[in-house]
């Protein structure tokens, strides 16, 4: 990184931690200067993940709170706190999605790690909020062959969600796919099957049968019976998610041409 870009200098002060190994740290960012580094190569990765997008906005989040005499400015200062922290969350989790989606698993590592830090911060060790979290430190270690440490995050996961009856329907289709994505990897199908099945039974009544979500799930179990050899499942689950996203694009289709006739009437 050039040094118009690599925001570091020997931080000041008492012992710091690596913000993601956390090793003893020995660089710290010159811009927001509550965020160090073990080394070049950590502060490199966390830069182009995450910490280019959230630099600035650490600053009041990790700095002590400034005393308050009045209880009103405390309570309206932990309220913009909590309104950092979130959109801290939203982003990072924003961000460690688009790096998955790409296909850039190493580099949604950093991402992920510091939208589950976050999220604990604000939620606590145990919310059902650290989830979407845990959830993507699953997709990328999956997606980079570390398979164990997929189990141990979805295994978080699981028990979370567990812990809270009232989970979304949302979370939980979530947290089967990703079950079914780890166990079809390692090649235990059935199970694979299981959780693939529970996936479609929960995104159905969150977003309907017929969503692009819902025939997500019969795509990803299609996967599993191709490998059985069951082509004839195969085939009408290709159909199904054929025909859902046939009706998804119509509809699309049907929206783009009512809007274009209404500009054209309006000119």
């Amino acid at each position: 990184m050039s040094a118009a870009v690599n925001p570091l200098s020997n931080p000041k002060g008492g012992k710091k931690l690596c913000e993601l190994c956390h090793k003893p740290a020995y660089l710290q960012c010159t811009k927001c200067r509550v965020t160090y580094y073990c080394d070049t190569a950590h502060q490199e990765a966390d830069w182009l993940s995450i910490h280019n997008r959230v630099c600035q906005m650490l600053r009041p989040v990790r700095t002590p709170a400034p005393f308050h005499t009045l209880q009103a400015d405390r309570d309206h200062h932990r309220a913009e706190i909590r309104k950092a922290q979130e959109k801290l969350i939203s982003m990072s989790e924003e961000e460690a999605r688009r790096w998955l989606f790409e296909g850039r698993c190493q580099e949604a590592l950093p991402a992920a790690r510091f939208c589950l830090r976050i999220a604990m911060e604000t939620h606590g060790p145990n919310a059902v909020q650290l989830v979407p979290a845990y959830l993507l430190l699953a997709e990328a270690n999956v997606g980079l062959g570390s398979l164990s440490l997929a189990e141990e995050y979805l295994s978080q996961a699981e028990w979370t969600v567990l812990k809270t009856p009232d989970c979304s329907g949302a979370l939980r289709q979530q947290l089967h796919r990703n079950m079914g994505s780890l166990h079809n990897t390692t090649g235990n199908l059935d199970a694979a099957l299981q959780h693939y099945a529970n996936h479609v039974y929960y995104a159905s009544e969150e977003y309907g049968l017929d969503s692009i979500i819902t025939c997500g799930g019969y795509f990803l179990m299609a996967s599993v019976f191709q490998k059985q050899n069951k082509i004839d499942i195969v085939k009408s689950l290709h159909k199904k998610v054929t025909d859902s996203w046939h009706g998804h694009l119509s509809k699309l289709m049907e929206k783009r041409m009512k809007f274009s006739v209404h500009q054209t009437l309006s000119e």
